[in-house]
């Protein structure tokens, strides 16, 4: 199945990874790479695969079959090398109730073997880096989970990590807090860093991921640059048109004027898949709805979301 990513340096390479628990296949058989300084997004509903490969990339747990790489190392035999230079979020973690930011920022940092003023630098830039400045002080478990979850990046990113695995950072956000997120995430990957992340909400990943790939029953549907993807995959460009006047004598015209696939309709808005690529299929599209009599008020063409790609590429099956 053509569906690996070729890629020179890169930070994260796996080969056949394959993770079994008895007869239970969590991970079967993929090969992706994450290139250096760019941003994976890891999809895949509950119990594709996606948290137990990333704890493989983070030495938390061993592979059944197969190879993966992280700076290089492998995760079988340099599991303390990759340590070193890996930054891993979990999906969940301990509020260590008694530190404050601090304090839980400072243990983390001697954990890594962090001494003196390199340690206290450590804390001080990741406090900056993470918007934690403020709260300091302040008792980790009275924290919001907006500044709790900012206060776990901060924990990944403390000894200055080429590579970060985060695994579901944006989960139980609100809006403005999942946009700041998304923010620090797409800084940290134009200053170099390689950032492995998963996620649910499809609609933000599109937003600030270089690269995706799409578990199911541990099995990769697809990898590779979003828009390759999407070419390779059938990404679909969308029509989307409002007129004023009478809905249903657009809706007859273009039933009896496309070559289409479902058209739907809101109010005065219609939607439907383009029948051809080409922009000058479009052009004339527009043409020939003027030259009917329509008043258009909205005609514009978009590319097939990712929540779209993944619908197609999956089939909704659960392990």
């Amino acid at each position: 199945m053509e569906n690996t990513v070729t890629a020179t340096a890169a930070a994260i390479e796996v080969r056949h990874l394959s993770r079994y628990f008895g007869a239970t296949r969590a991970v079967d058989d993929i090969s992706f790479a994450v290139r250096q300084g760019t941003v994976f997004g890891f999809i895949g509903p509950n119990g594709a695969g996606k948290t137990t490969t990333m704890r493989i990339l983070a030495t938390l747990d061993h592979p059944t079959s197969g190879e993966a790489e992280v700076a290089g190392f492998s995760v079988v035999s340099d599991p303390e090398q990759i340590r070193r230079r890996v930054g891993y979020m979990p999906d969940s973690f301990g509020s260590f109730s008694y530190m404050s930011c601090r304090e839980y920022l400072d243990f983390f940092a001697r954990a890594y073997g962090l001494r003196r003023s390199a340690r206290r630098d450590a804390v001080s830039r990741t406090l900056a880096f993470t918007g934690t400045e403020g709260i300091a002080d302040k008792p980790v478990d009275t924290l919001s989970m907006g500044m709790r979850q900012r206060l776990c990046l901060g924990r990944a990113l403390i000894h200055d990590p080429d590579v970060l695995i985060l695994d579901e950072p944006a989960a139980g956000l609100d809006p403005r807090a999942r946009i700041e997120l998304r923010g620090m995430i797409r800084d940290l990957a134009d200053q170099g860093k390689s950032i492995l992340v998963s996620s649910h909400i499809l609609t933000e990943l599109a937003d600030f991921v270089d690269d995706i790939g799409i578990l199911e029953r541990g099995r990769l549907r697809a990898a590779g640059p979003l828009a390759d993807v999407r070419r390779r995959f059938g990404g679909k460009r969308v029509v989307e048109l409002a007129v004023e006047g009478d809905s249903a004598d657009v809706a007859v015209w273009l039933q009896n004027h496309l070559d289409t696939e479902e058209i739907t309709c809101h109010g005065d808005h219609f939607c439907f898949i383009c029948p051809d690529d080409s922009s000058e299929i479009e052009s004339d599209l527009l043409s020939r709805l003027v030259a009917a009599g329509f008043r258009v008020k909205r005609f514009g063409i978009r590319e097939s979301s990712l929540e779209d790609l993944f619908m197609d590429l999956t089939e909704g099956e659960v392990a």
